[in-house]
């Protein structure tokens, strides 16, 4: 609840002179020209004009809060799954395309579910691949202006506005990872992941590269200047696996290649 109370001196703008009042507005303390003109629970029962409160960052939270209440409802009984990035931009006709829906349909036959971005290009290859083999085909959209929506290989799917929403639920549902050759956004997931499992901000998982000459020119600068400037340690490599079989990703990123 909003309260006024004196409080004891504090410097005020000048420096010179003490604030003589402090507001407490739930866990905010205001001081100054700070303190509101009207409390919020007059603010809650004064009569809006419009509706533009709607689009403030307080409801914004309630937004986010439901969009991680859906996101969970729906993957908390997944079972094991294996995350499968990649650019929306890849043709049907590319070979890269092949490589992800065969890697959908093994995971499926392992007993995995695929998750994606719910995309085109390489995401709606893995979902297709998945979802032929009989697996749980799973797509996490995003709400973006130029994207086409959810694609019809996938079978359960779930559009966020956020992307660090979607982002969670790629985390905490995925047991391992195929990164297939894409661009920003393929990157930004792929070193997302990276960084929470270097970090033990999540749980280790194998993360696995799929095209060697796709992506050698970046891991040779990462294990070049990268790490000789010590921007990260040397096993901080090991962390990922680069591979040109599609059976071998699958392998990898099931856990299956330690057991």
């Amino acid at each position: 609840m909003d309260n006024q109370r004196k409080a004891s001196p504090g410097l005020g703008p000048s420096g010179a002179a003490p604030y003589e009042t402090t507001y407490h507005k739930g866990p905010v303390i205001l001081r100054g020209d700070m303190i509101p003109d009207e409390s919020t629970s007059e603010h809650l029962l004064r009569p809006d004009d419009s509706p533009d409160w709607l689009h403030t960052d307080p409801w914004r939270v309630l937004r986010i809060q439901a969009e991680f209440v859906d996101g969970f409802s729906a993957l908390a009984g997944l079972g094991p799954a294996v995350a499968c990035f990649g650019s929306a931009r890849t043709g049907r006709e590319d070979a890269a395309y092949a490589a992800a829906r065969t890697a959908g349909g093994l995971l499926a036959k392992a007993g995995y579910a695929v998750i994606t971005g719910g995309g085109p290009g390489i995401m709606e290859a893995a979902n297709r691949g998945c979802a032929e083999a009989g697996g749980k085909s799973v797509g996490l959209g995003i709400e973006l202006p130029h994207e086409e929506g959810i694609n019809r290989w996938v079978n359960m799917g779930i559009t966020f506005r956020y992307f660090f929403v979607r982002k969670v639920m790629f985390m905490k549902y995925s047991s391992g990872g195929i990164v297939f050759p894409g661009g920003f956004g393929t990157l930004d997931e792929a070193f997302e992941m990276l960084t929470l499992i270097q970090t033990h901000k999540a749980k280790s998982m194998p993360v696995v590269f799929f095209g060697s000459e796709y992506w050698g020119g970046l891991f040779d600068w990462i294990s070049g200047p990268v790490t000789s400037h010590g921007m990260i340690s040397a096993p901080d490599r090991t962390l990922v696996t680069i591979t040109d079989d599609v059976e071998e990703a699958v392998r990898v990123a099931t856990g299956a290649a330690a057991r």
